[in-house]
This record gives structure tokens, sequence and C-alpha cells, in this order.
């Protein structure tokens, strides 16, 4: 018998399910409006460059208030933050459905971003809370899994929502979605977060937390190295609008050729690094994907330089790999963060989504809408996975030269008194 059947069904299955769902809709909510993008240009009315606003308006907001849901899961539990996060997500969702101008729509969905990251960002620190080692990854690596579908099935159901009525369909979709996950929590979802364990919710107690997580110099090595190789993904994902239909010259109803190569990458590397959980080191599972990511931005920037630089599939073959090293760094990395700080893992969670949103939000506004053609993309990511790799390298030099010192200090001759 193994140990995730000793557990139980409910634990293993259940609970990683009801996870996956909670965190996939902070990247769901992102991506699922691009289809209605020209529908919403013409009725609000917004040029391109105001509409990319609804994305970069939401990212800011959930990076504002994602510093917080860690720590306050903390000191109430993890149940409370995630449904009251998700009824507030709700009722901006039907704000953005009503909204009858792009001001009140960006206002929305500064309210679906303030209130997402309850769920997005407290559901991973559950796994942590329940389980450890090679459990703790596998499950890990089935949550990254369906959390991974998100950002491939938002613009795809968006695009099929879009086929029912007019664009205010799709934040009805959204605040129903919200719902049923708000409905999961409470029906399915156990508090793991025993209040023997908690903190205290004073500011005081709350901004020390993070500071001590922010001043330590391995988190920042962590964080940035997987903020930056999914910030390189995060290129695609946040300028689909630009890329599919500017760049590609496809429609409304052919996000999919960019999503599903690319999320479909990034889960079979979360289900490969699962396999390997207790049988390859987290270091070196780590190292492989951080590789298999430079790869896919090498070979990005080589195919964006030919002349199949807009040609299908070819276009989407290196940010493709890209996303397969990501699958395959994201939960060991994940888990390697929150080792680092055991008892305060809500507040080590809302720090690395604070850099990584903040990353992706003025990547938004930067830099998305002036790469403008597939070169242009490809060396975007490819300096985002080399600035990763490096982090990466870097943390692995301070982690042997720690171990080669504490070596010699361990062979030195204790002198007796």
């Amino acid at each position: 018998m193994t140990s995730e059947e000793r557990l139980g069904w409910r634990l293993t299955v259940l609970v990683p399910g009801v996870l996956a769902f909670l965190s996939m809709i902070g990247p769901f909510s992102i991506d699922t409006p691009f289809p209605a993008f020209a529908q919403m240009g013409r009725e609000l009315p917004a040029t391109a460059g105001q509409l990319q606003l609804v994305v970069t308006v939401y990212l800011a907001a959930f990076a504002a208030m994602s510093v917080l849901h860690g720590p306050i899961s903390d000191a109430v539990g993890r149940r409370p933050v995630m449904v009251v996060s998700m009824a507030v997500y709700v009722a901006a969702s039907i704000a953005c459905a009503f909204a009858p101008n792009l001001v009140l729509l960006l206002v929305g969905r500064a309210f679906q971003g303030l209130s997402a990251g309850g769920a997005t960002i407290v559901s991973r620190t559950v796994i942590r809370d329940l389980f450890e080692g090679a459990t703790a990854q596998r499950l890990m690596s089935r949550v990254a899994v369906i959390f991974g579908i998100a950002p491939a099935i938002g613009p795809i159901i968006g695009g099929l929502v879009l086929q029912l009525g007019d664009w205010p369909l799709i934040f009805v979709f959204q605040a129903v979605l919200g719902v049923a996950l708000v409905l999961a929590v409470v029906l399915l979802l156990p508090e793991t977060h025993p209040r023997e364990r908690r903190t205290s919710l004073r500011v005081g107690e709350v901004l020390g937390g993070l500071a001590a997580v922010a001043r330590r110099p391995a988190f920042h090595r962590l964080a940035w190295s997987t903020a930056l190789i999914f910030g390189a993904q995060f290129l695609y994902i946040g300028g689909a609008a630009i890329f599919v239909v500017d760049v590609l010259g496809q429609g409304e109803l052919d996000f999919w050729k960019l999503f599903v190569p690319m999320i479909g990458c990034m889960m079979l590397g979360s289900w490969l690094c699962g396999r390997a959980a207790g049988r390859i080191t987290a270091r070196r599972l780590t190292s492989i994907g951080c590789t298999t990511s430079f790869v896919g931005g090498v070979v990005g920037v080589l195919v964006a330089a030919s002349p199949a630089a807009t040609d299908l599939p070819w276009a989407v073959v290196g940010i493709s790999l890209v996303a397969l090293g990501n699958g395959i760094t994201y939960p060991t990395m994940q888990l390697l963060l929150l080792d680092l700080f055991p008892g305060r893992l809500g507040a080590v969670v809302s720090m690395s989504s604070f850099l990584a949103l903040i990353l992706n939000a003025v990547t938004a506004v930067a830099v998305t809408p002036y790469l403008g053609s597939a070169l242009g993309f490809a060396t975007a990511a490819l300096v985002g996975v080399g600035a990763g790799q490096l982090c990466w390298a870097w943390h692995c030099a301070i982690e042997d030269r720690d171990c080669a010192v504490a070596d010699v200090h361990a062979r030195e001759p204790v002198e007796l008194l």
C-alpha cells in the first residue's frame, strides 16, 4: 500500500483537486476576456492599448493584496480567507458584467484582482500544512497540472461564451465559477492551520513576518528564479491578444493554437515532476527544469529569426519548451521556498507571489505592448529565462559554498578543556 493510499482518498485526491481549482482562478481570470477584446473595444469604446489595462489593473491589484492574503491566513486560518475572498470575487465579477464603460470595468477588475489571491495564494500553503517530502512533491505536482490548465482553457472558454452572447457573459461565467468554489471550500476543504500554530493578526506581527522573509537572501534567489522563468512564459499569456491576433494573424477562436501546446507542455512537466518525487533530488530536478526552459528560450529566438517565425506550430515550439521546464521546476521550487520558513508558510507564498505579480504587471504594461513581432516576444522570453537560470545557479553556488564551510568546521579537531 502506498503512502497516498494510507492517507486516504479525501486527502490525496479530493483536497488536491479542490486546491487546484482554487489556485487556477487567478490565471483563469487574466485571459478569459481576451477573445472579447475586439467587441469590448467597439462597445465601451476603447483602444487596444487601453484594453491592455484590463490585464494590467487586475495584475497590479492582485500583486498589492497578495502581500496580505498569506499572513492573514497564518493568523486566522486558511478557510476564512478563501471563503471571504471568493465571495468578493463573485461580487466583482458581477460588477464587471454590468460595467457601462471602461473605467467602471477596470474598477471591477481591480476588485477581482484584490480578491482572487485569497484562493490562488492561500491554497498553495494547504499542501505544505498537511504533507512533507516526496508525498508533498507528488501532490503539489497534481495541483500544478490542473493549475496549468487555466491559461489554456481561459481564452477557449471565453471564445465559446462569446458564441452564446456578448462580452458581459464572460464575467457572469466567472461569477458562477466563484460561487462553485465558495461551496467547494465550505463543503469539502478542512481547516489545515490549527489555532495553536497561528500567528498574531497585529499589524506589527504581520509586517514583521513579511520583513523576516524579505530579509533572507535565499528567498530572493529562489523567488526571483521562478518569477523570471515563469515571467518569460507570461509574456505570451499576458500578451496573447497581441501575439495570436496581431503577430500570428489568427482569429478570436484561435487562442488555443498558442495555449494548448504551451500549457500542455507545462502540465507534462508537472506530471514528470510528480513521477520524479523520491527518485531525483529537488536540486537536480530544478536544474533540469531551468535548463529545459533556457533551451526553449534559445529555440524560440532561432525560430523567430527564421522564415518560419509566424508559421504554426513552429512559432510556439520555443515557448512550449519554456513551459515544459516551468512545469518541472515550479512544484519543487514552491516547496523549497516554503521550507525556508515552516512557521510562516502564508508569508512566504505571499512574498514570492508579490514579486512575480509585480514583475508580470510591469511587463504587461511596459514591455508586452511594444514587442510587436515574433522575434520581439522570443528575445524578451530568452532574457527572462536566462536571468532566472542565473539566479538558480547563484543559489546552488551559495549552497555548495556553505556546505563546504560546514564540512571544514565538522573536520576541525575539538579542543578538550
